[in-house]
């Protein structure tokens, strides 16, 4: 699942960040409302995560521009302002749940898990052949066996399995997964892939992943 993070304050958004991808969650985090509503515009989210009081468009402001363009990716809002007001103005104007600040992360986490769930109703797993993954679990299983995976390997076959049947490059995977400002080396993809088919696909038949030379990759069953 892929979340966009939108918080000035650096110390909060490392927290944030940090626990989320301990949690199996790609988070790109954008520092500004105008970096977020151009990061939001362009690119495919599970999830928004908006605190309200950001530089340039504020949360409120930054969450009405997302609705008026018909992006209907769930939005949290994040505030230090424990304000009935404030919270009712947030959800009025398209926001899908509303967050004080402090938070307790486990509770968090559970927000998140619901908004998700509910994002993805009708769509509580993912399957190929005889693979299955459960992206609100965080679980994967190959017949009937469960595979453990890293928080990237689940992020990189969850991207591959809802490409399924299509050609994705290396370059649009590692925007995917690891963000346009990650500063992990060129081959980190190659790298991830090679572990990925080593858990999913090498002791069983049949192959999953396969390589486009000189492209990319594609997850399909060609049995």
């Amino acid at each position: 699942m892929r979340i966009l993070l939108v918080e000035d304050e650096k110390n909060v958004a490392r927290f944030i960040k940090k626990g989320l991808t301990e949690e199996f969650y790609t988070v790109e985090v954008a520092v500004n409302g105008k970096d977020g509503l151009f990061m939001a515009s362009n690119a495919a989210y599970d999830l928004i995560i908006l605190d309200v009081m950001l530089p340039d468009i504020d949360g409120m402001e930054l969450c009405k521009r997302l609705r008026s363009s018909n992006i209907k990716t769930p939005i949290m809002m994040l505030t230090a302002v424990d304000a009935v007001e404030s919270k009712v103005k947030g959800l009025d104007i398209g926001a899908d749940d509303y967050l004080t600040k402090p938070f307790v992360f486990e509770e968090f986490l559970a927000r998140i898990r619901s908004l998700l769930r509910r994002s993805t109703s009708g769509e509580n797993s993912l399957k190929v052949a005889d693979l299955t993954l459960d992206p609100v679990k965080h679980e994967v299983w190959r017949k009937e066996n469960r595979i453990d995976l890293t928080w990237k390997e689940f992020a990189l076959l969850e991207y591959l399995m809802r490409n399924q049947d299509r050609i994705v490059s290396r370059t649009r995977i590692f925007e995917n997964i690891w963000g346009y400002d990650s500063d992990a080396s060129s081959n980190v993809v190659d790298v991830y892939v090679s572990y990925l088919r080593d858990k999913v696909d090498k002791n069983y038949m049949p192959k999953l992943i396969h390589t486009i030379r000189n492209v990319g990759y594609v997850l399909k069953d060609e049995s």
